[in-house]
């Protein structure tokens, strides 16, 4: 059975990491997509090592372009802009990637596209969003995080704010609230025939996730701190270091889970200060202690059968070969273009009858230019010119 996205045809014009983890995703779940990229601009996901043996072809382009058909266009020639125009007739989907403005330029953007197809949705995904006044600003994932208020609270007092390991801002924000917001509106669009502009900041999406923090602020005005609250290092809730220099984590709030925690590590007397005792620096230093008597391995072999909320902090090489990760079918194989295949992530959402589709492996930027063109009515001599006189870099 097709993908639940079967029949939605996308334009992604995004590079680097949130446009194309999102146009991804909607792919593996039948979404047809065709990616426009210069042929002449650098992309960093198509420079970043590890490549295939003997090939130029990145692991992150194969990861990212799954699924997608790729052609290259210089938006400064106008013929390129009449080929996206004949496109845009079909492909009622657009998702860009540039700043604010960009688009307005090759006369691309969304009031110039709707006139050729009203019912287009066009999704922008951006650090400030369209109209903020720091729209024009450049930034990454860093700075989307640090001016969303998530980080004053996070990390330790001694330390402050931690480097993330993943891209929150990005994925998480960005690319998730992307496919929201395009869903959403061809949802809307099933009753009015009438697509309309997302606007996606990432910015936006990380302020959302300060969530029922944020909420208890806007109520009592008080400023959240770190180590000041239940699941920010304020009470037991935390990562423990073991003998071994392995880590594990305790996230046993209710009396139950901490009761459970308490007596699996021989400390009963825990029990009735609660996982936020008075004396909590004392306490946590104790269980500190504690937890470095025996190596990570060891405590797991007590919590195996414990509902204690207690789990190993997992390497990734471990995280991908455990139980759950291939019960789940989280890696899959996909077919790299004949040349055998790949393992790579799979999309995270399960359906019971519409199943995701892995249809191929990333391909070079500008693999599909040709066979685009004669779709679109194009004859070889006319690509062969077009090819010659630089409308493909």
């Amino acid at each position: 059975m097709p993908g639940p996205l079967n029949g939605l045809k996308i334009l992604d014009f995004t590079t680097l990491l949130p446009g194309p983890f999102a146009s991804m995703n909607l792919s593996d779940l039948g979404a047809e997509v065709l990616r426009v990229t210069s042929g002449s601009r650098p992309d960093l996901a198509a420079a970043a090592p590890p490549f295939f043996p003997g090939t130029d072809l990145s692991f992150a382009v194969a990861y990212l372009g799954r699924g997608k058909r790729s052609i290259t266009l210089n938006l400064k020639d106008k013929r390129a802009v009449r080929i996206v125009h004949q496109l845009i007739e079909t492909y009622d989907i657009l998702i860009e990637q540039f700043r604010p403005g960009v688009m307005a330029k090759f006369g691309l953007d969304y009031e110039n596209l709707r006139e050729i197809n009203p019912a287009l949705i066009y999704c922008s995904i951006t650090g400030y969003g369209q109209d903020s006044p720091i729209r024009g600003r450049a930034g990454h994932d860093i700075n989307y995080l640090a001016r969303s208020g998530v980080m004053s609270y996070s990390g330790k007092d001694i330390a402050g704010p931690p480097l993330m390991g993943m891209q929150i801002a990005d994925v998480a924000s960005g690319s998730n609230n992307a496919m929201i917001g395009i869903l959403a509106a061809v949802v809307s669009r099933t009753g009015t025939g009438r697509g309309q502009h997302v606007d996606i900041s990432m910015t936006d999406g990380v302020i959302a996730f300060n969530a029922l923090v944020a909420g208890g602020y806007l109520v009592d005005g008080l400023e959240p701190r770190r180590e000041g609250f239940l699941i920010n290092g304020g009470s037991l809730y935390d990562f423990y270091e073991t003998k071994n220099g392995g880590y594990l984590c305790f996230g046993g709030l209710e009396p139950q889970f901490f009761t459970a925690f308490c007596e699996a590590i021989g400390r009963p007397d825990l029990i009735k200060g609660g996982v936020v005792p008075e004396n909590l620096e004392e306490v946590k230093s104790e269980i500190r202690a504690c937890m470095k008597s025996k190596t990570r391995d060891e405590w797991m072999e007590i919590f195996g059968e414990i509902d204690a909320c207690v789990d190993p902090v997992l390497s990734l090489s471990e995280a991908l070969k455990d139980p759950h990760t291939e019960k789940r079918e989280m890696v899959v194989e996909v077919d790299l273009g004949g040349n055998g295949k790949v393992r790579q992530l799979a999309n995270p959402i399960k359906f019971s009858e519409t199943k995701q589709e892995y249809r191929s492996a990333g391909v070079r930027a500008g693999t599909h230019t040709g066979d685009v063109l004669r779709e679109l009515g194009y004859t070889d001599e006319e690509i062969a010119v077009f090819e010659r006189e630089g409308l493909f870099r």
